[in-house]
């Protein structure tokens, strides 16, 4: 599937890009937050289009001034790319539906005013009580006074009582990373409201057969298995409760324990399942008293059963979702492989077939294919056109002619052509090696994909699912349909489960009646954003197709280096030469800058830039308030239409610094992007940047090694510090992901008496057979505590109970090649960058120059929730702690409570976002 050949497709299929740039007043927050009493979206997928109706108002006119030649003559449309971050959402990085205007206040009691156990903040009722207190409490970074008028707006986590409520969790179908986070989150959220949690062994077989399958847990039952990849309660497939008499017997014991809610882990088939053992459990009720084997009374007491789903497969193919668990870290594993044999392919020039799973999905194929930059990518949704053969064998060699040593095939293994006959792996070898005689190998992934240990995002995702699980089972009625947990963007939102299977059924029919444009639609927008991607970077189109703009871009790198600043940068040189650009690269950022270290770049230049970490361009740190003259005379002598800036808080800065300087020098009035790039994630104006999801899952991994590296010995508590400057980002991501018992940031202020807490509460939960404990600190959290001093303190006050040891990971969080996210991340919001530069271009061209100098011209791009901005960066100023670099609402403190409760803390958890059941949306172009 080449770019070559499927003009077709966008002149059908896809729009003119369309601008989502945020324009507001200045003294105004972001546009994405929204005032209260504004309804949310209807749709998981239609906040992440919501700019596409809001087209950016005209810029202000000036007085043009000279600049650049005429504009160019639009030929070929460009493919609309518009994100709806299947992968992104992952980083690691999400909130449970936050209402980010009416964040919940967090009042932090001390231990004398509370118990030791008590690490965070209060329940609403204590804090409205204390609020009026004349005795001073120690108030979080965040917190506030809690008014009698706002407290009906709050809905809190801890006031729900799951009390005489039984919940089952089971686990159905294919096994997938992620699981058992899953299962962990929804049996310790259980046992904080006080509901019976209860394990159903073995999937539904379990439920048939009753008896030991079904057992009561405790919440050190889950200890130990956040990190564990597959089930630990097992999944199997089941024909009994497939007929009538097989759910019977499951409903008998369910009744006998009391379980009228029921938690899936699985497919859509085993979601389906579900669906139909809910809506027929008061006839097997009625039957199974007919028949003596329960009484009347528990017809009555267990009249209706509540179904929650949450998706877990690998190859994310259930509608209505970005991601389901498992799919980040098959990624995971793919992506290695591709790594590897890169290194072996190149050594002997030859060309590898990867097959990858996806019997009825391509979304592995085609985001791995994406992430690596692969030639050609066979998926079952958009096959091939005739004449396929010809074309990937005409690409592959000019692509050896171009002296590149290796090729990468990527086939689904449910692939198709357009005729739906399968095309598989070794047809492709035996084509290449027939037509070409290219050494051609063929690797099959099979099961590895499944194995291993779950990514930091799908840990994430899967406990974030789990929370808002028991809480949909805890909200729900005898009317409630069956719902699944699904994520869009940044979001966890409920939607009906039968309408997601229902459009998940769609894909696959509209496969078979050869509707491959409908396939790709249903899939959804983010599916089909990738494959328009990959089409637009994979096949360089020949220089008589391109249109002419005779503009030149600069792209540059500030700050310290991020994993996947070198995938972001390849993405926006092929995306600027697609549309006519001359693209020029700028080494060491401002500072190379004013040397006049820029050079044109090419298309060939970049390739195999994806997996590459670091900054290939090379970046520097230094601001360009002290050099403007310098880089004003660099801009004059090469041109320079556009500004691409990939980095952190430094790039904002620079930008904020040009800008600024537009009055003095007319150079830089031109349009300028800043995409984020930093492992901190303090960058503010979005919710996630490149870096941090590669930076988060070194934590991880370090974590769960040096949690076995005590396997075996007495107890032991580590104190691992990490990077992210005054942003806690990584610590706090990091604790949730990989278990932590407490996690210390700068945002959320403490003083040594939440310490003492902290280690009276970890020595009581060491007493009952936990073995190790974990404590993660930012590296700017306090000055006085630092590491030392609170490895010091753990070690005394533990001392008879558990040892400890303290680690520093350092600059490991900045190094590696880059997570899938990332690549994927950094690839597509670059692509969408040059879109939006070259439609300012376009804006901004007045008698035969560039002139832009509105605040609209300067913009960084961001993921705000479920949507990808265009934000104005002189209105971020106001949302900004420059002194301490860092945004000053972040979004990931909603999820600080959520880490803690699983932990066995008593805190207060804001759930006022939650409870709203959405509808899919359907492309209007698809018929139902």
């Amino acid at each position: 599937m080449s770019e070559d050949r499927n003009q077709s497709f966008y002149s059908i299929k896809i729009q003119a890009f369309s601008l989502h740039t945020v324009r507001r007043p200045a003294s105004q927050g972001s546009a994405e937050h929204r005032q209260p009493g504004t309804p949310r979206s209807s749709s998981p997928r239609e906040g992440v289009e919501a700019g596409a109706s809001q087209e950016a108002a005209p810029p202000r006119e000036e007085t043009p001034a000279p600049r650049g030649d005429p504009p160019p003559k639009e030929e070929t449309p460009t493919p609309r790319i518009t994100l709806s971050p299947k992968e992104e959402t992952a980083a690691p990085r999400i909130t449970l539906s936050p209402k980010e205007e009416t964040a919940a206040p967090r009042i932090t009691l001390s231990p004398k005013e509370d118990s030791p156990a008590r690490w965070g903040t209060t329940s609403l009722q204590e804090a409205a009580a204390r609020s009026g207190a004349s005795t001073p409490e120690t108030v979080s970074r965040k917190a506030s006074h809690i008014s009698s008028d706002n407290m009906p707006d709050k809905k809190f986590f801890e006031n729900l009582s799951g009390a005489e409520k039984a919940i089952g969790v089971l686990t159905s179908g294919g096994d997938a990373q992620g699981m058992n986070a899953a299962v962990r989150a929804v049996v310790r959220m259980g046992i904080y409201v006080e509901a019976k949690v209860y394990f159903i062994y073995e999937g539904y077989q379990g439920m048939v057969d009753g008896g030991e399958n079904i057992v009561e847990v405790s919440w050190e039952s889950v200890s130990s298995i956040l990190q564990v990849g597959g089930t630990v309660i097992g999944s199997a497939r089941c024909k009994a409760f497939r007929t009538r008499e097989g759910r019977l017997q499951a409903a008998c014991n369910l009744v006998k324990c009391g379980i009228t809610n029921l938690c899936v882990i699985g497919g859509d088939g085993s979601l389906t399942g579900a669906n139909l053992f809910r809506e027929e459990w008061s006839g097997l009720l009625e039957e199974l008293a007919r028949n003596g084997e329960i009484e009347e009374e528990a017809v009555k007491k267990y009249a209706y059963l509540n179904i929650v789903g949450m998706v877990g497969s690998i190859d994310n193919d259930f509608c209505g979702t970005d991601m389901t668990i498992g799919t980040d870290s098959a990624l995971h594993r793919i992506i290695e492989v591709v790594d590897a044999i890169m290194t072996t392919a190149q050594s002997h020039q030859r060309t590898f077939v990867l097959e990858v799973m996806g019997r009825h999905c391509g979304y592995l194929a085609l985001v791995s294919a994406l992430a690596c930059g692969a030639d050609w990518v066979f998926i079952p949704e958009y096959p091939p056109e005739e004449g396929w053969e010809d074309h990937m064998c005409e690409k592959l060699s000019e692509n050896r002619a171009r002296k590149k040593r290796l090729n990468i095939i990527i086939v689904a293994e449910g692939a198709i052509d357009s005729h739906n006959k399968a095309i598989t792996s070794e047809q492709i070898k035996d084509l290449v090696v027939k037509r070409l005689g290219f050494d051609t190998r063929v690797t099959i992934l099979g099961h590895v994909q499944r194995g291993g240990t779950p990514s930091a995002f799908d840990r994430i995702l899967a406990s974030r699912m789990g929370v808002e699980a028991v809480l949909a089972l805890l909200e729900a009625t005898p009317e409630t349909p069956a719902c699944v947990v699904s994520l869009s963007g940044n979001q966890a939102v409920r939607l009906p489960l039968m309408e997601c299977v229902q459009m998940t059924q769609d894909v696959q029919k509209a496969m078979d009646d050869r509707r491959f444009l409908d396939a790709v639609q249903l899939r959804g927008r983010s599916f089909e954003n990738n494959l328009n991607t990959y089409k637009l970077l994979s096949t360089k189109r020949l220089a008589a197709e391109l249109p002419k703009s005779n503009f030149n871009v600069a792209i540059l790198n500030v700050g310290a280096p991020a994993a996947g600043m070198n995938a972001a940068v390849r993405s926006a040189v092929r995306t600027g030469i697609t549309e006519g650009h001359k693209m020029f690269a700028v080494t060491d950022g401002f500072e190379g800058f004013s040397r006049g270290q820029i050079k044109e770049i090419s298309w060939g230049d970049v390739g195999g830039w994806t997996g590459q970490g670091g900054s290939i361009l090379g970046t520097k740190r230094t601001l360009p308030a002290k050099i403007l003259e310098k880089i004003a005379e660099q801009m004059r002598a090469y041109n320079i239409s556009a500004l691409l800036v990939i980095g952190g808080f430094e790039a904002f800065e620079s930008c904020l610094q040009l800008a600024e300087a537009r009055s003095r020098f007319e150079e830089f009035c031109i349009p300028i992007c800043v995409l984020p790039a930093t492992i901190s994630n303090n960058v503010p104006g979005t919710d996630f940047s490149i870096g941090a999801d590669t930076a988060l899952n070194a934590i991880v991994e370090t974590c769960d090694r040096i949690k076995l590296s005590a396997s075996g010995t007495k107890r032991r508590v580590f104190i691992i510090e990490t990077m992210g400057g005054y942003c806690g980002y990584l610590a706090n991501m990091g604790g949730l992901a990989a278990g932590a018992d407490a996690a210390y940031i700068f945002e959320e202020k403490f003083d040594i008496r939440e310490l003492q807490a902290n280690v009276e509460h970890l020595t009581a939960k060491m007493k009952t057979g936990i073995q190790r404990g974990l404590v993660l600190r930012n590296e700017n959290c306090n000055d006085n505590y630092t590491t030392d001093f609170i490895y010091q303190l753990y070690s005394e006050e533990g001392k008879g109970v558990f040892d400890c040891r303290k680690n520093v990971l350092g600059h490991m969080q900045q190094g590696g090649a880059p997570s899938p996210f990332d690549r994927n991340f950094g690839t597509k919001i670059s692509a969408k960058a040059v879109l939006w530069i070259s439609n300012k271009l376009k804006e901004c061209y007045r008698r035969g120059k560039i002139f832009a100098n509105t605040e609209e011209s300067v913009c960084l791009l961001g993921m705000r929730r479920r949507t990808l901005l265009f934000q104005p960066v002189a209105q971020l100023k106001d949302e900004t702690d420059f002194v301490h670099r860092i945004a000053k609402e972040q979004w990931w403190l909603k999820l600080r409570p959520l880490m803690k409760i699983l932990a066995k803390y008593k805190t207060s958890y804001d759930i006022s976002d939650s409870g709203q059941l959405e509808h899919v949306h359907r492309p209007s172009s698809v018929e139902a």
